[in-house]
């Protein structure tokens, strides 16, 4: 395969990986449409400049686009790198990167006594799956409550509010998915305080 077929399939793939269309990323990149088609079906060579911006667009170095060796992944994300999102003593670490395509998938951490916060929440109408992968954690879902622990699961619908929170003495960490991604957070009214949550494992 010519080196010219090579590139291209390469930032086919990448734009396919990051779910972008065609035009898409030519307006990213600040290239044409036609370009960009030409490109990626090998018909046209990219000059220093425009393979910087094509780079650019899809989140990767131009080294990356040249080397045929990576085209089917983002590289390893590093824990000390993931986006955070700070809760009520508890932190919330982003694992998918954008742009999303068909999973959202969040890890968390959450200290002794700490939660989502103070309110349930709802976002969109997906399939979640909610794990605990350490620990012990509390769900309240719509008007039930439940008690899991490490290795335990439990798939819902992302519009029934919810709100995770930690009563145990130790540490927690859980692992959110979510299929499709969803939009913004509604926040709701949270249940009233129960000593002993039912659901218990």
């Amino acid at each position: 395969m010519s080196e010219e077929l090579e590139l291209g399939r390469r930032i086919a793939e990448f734009r396919e990986l990051r779910g972008l269309s065609l035009r898409g990323l030519a307006t990213a990149a600040g290239v044409s449409s036609s370009f960009l088609s030409q490109l990626e079906n090998g018909h046209s060579n990219a000059s220093v400049a425009s393979l910087r911006k094509i780079a650019g667009a899809l989140g990767v170095t131009p080294a990356a686009l040249l080397d045929a060796s990576n085209g089917h992944t983002r590289g390893v994300l590093r824990g000390a790198d993931r986006p955070t999102l700070p809760l009520d003593g508890a932190e919330k670490f982003v694992i998918s990167q954008e742009p999303l395509r068909n999973l959202e998938i969040y890890a968390g951490s959450f200290a002794p006594g700490g939660s989502t916060g103070p309110d349930a929440y709802s976002h969109g109408n997906a399939q979640e799956f909610f794990i605990v992968v350490a620990g012990s954690i509390t769900l309240e879902l719509g008007a039930e409550r439940y008690v899991m622990h490490k290795d335990d699961s439990i798939e819902f619908l992302s519009s029934v509010p919810h709100r995770i929170v930690n009563h145990s003495d130790g540490p927690a960490e859980v692992l959110w998915i979510n299929s499709p991604p969803t939009g913004a957070e509604e926040v709701h009214a949270p249940l009233p305080p129960e000593p002993n949550p039912q659901n218990q494992a």
